[in-house]
């Protein structure tokens, strides 16, 4: 018995999350606001956030390439520097992954609505043509959303690795740790080179399906 009421548990609130979303959208399109717009909003608010995301991150890596040049003066305020800049990374990650969940919120309602309303076309070439749209429209989707997906766990290592710093100096505020931090920036400026490389191209794809949708 007990193993099924997580299930149950899951089921209710599923149903609950479904329903509360429902009411949400019915409501915006009693003001003429339909998903499309939400999910054009989204999208735009995501690719604002990895913008964000872009600064944050290489604002962390110039921070610790500074802090590695440290050749006496106050450690603890290098530190903190370094840490402010780590967490206001780590804020940005967390961000970029919420509007994500947002978008592909809002993407599956959408979908599902136009797939239903398929159905309800009596005119066939009209249903033909709404059946294409709705597939290339799915396409651009998918691709966006992946590249938006690779942004997210393109994160990932930076974090790691400047999470691991910024710990290794806390415990050790020195100019010996220090120098045994130098051998992290290639590391870093590697991952931060390809995280940057993954956000220029899932904004791209942002741009293009925010084109198309406005199409």
């Amino acid at each position: 018995m007990r193993s099924i009421i997580p299930v149950v548990l899951t089921v209710a609130l599923t149903a609950g999350l479904t329903a509360c979303q429902s009411a949400y959208y019915a409501a915006w399109e009693k003001v003429g606001v339909e998903k499309r717009d939400i999910l054009v909003d989204r999208v735009e608010d995501a690719r604002d956030s990895q913008q964000e995301a872009e600064q944050q991150f290489t604002s962390a890596l110039e921070e610790f390439s500074a802090l590695l040049q440290f050749n006496g003066g106050e450690l603890e305020e290098a530190y903190n520097t370094l840490n402010d800049k780590y967490e206001a990374s780590k804020q940005a990650a967390d961000d970029v992954t919420q509007r994500i969940d947002k978008i592909e919120s809002v993407a599956e309602a959408l979908f599902d609505e136009w797939e239903t309303e398929l159905e309800q076309y009596s005119n066939a070439s009209l249903k033909r043509s709404s059946q294409q749209k709705l597939s290339e429209t799915r396409l651009k989707y998918n691709k966006m959303i992946r590249a938006m997906r690779r942004v997210e766990s393109s994160m990932q290592p930076v974090l790691a690795t400047l999470q691991d710093n910024v710990l290794f100096l806390k415990h050790n505020l020195n100019a010996s740790a220090v120098g045994a931090l130098q051998g992290e920036l290639g590391t870093i400026e590697k991952n931060v080179k390809s995280l940057l490389k993954d956000m220029q191209a899932a904004i791209s794809q942002s741009n293009a399906f925010i084109a198309e949708m406005a199409g």
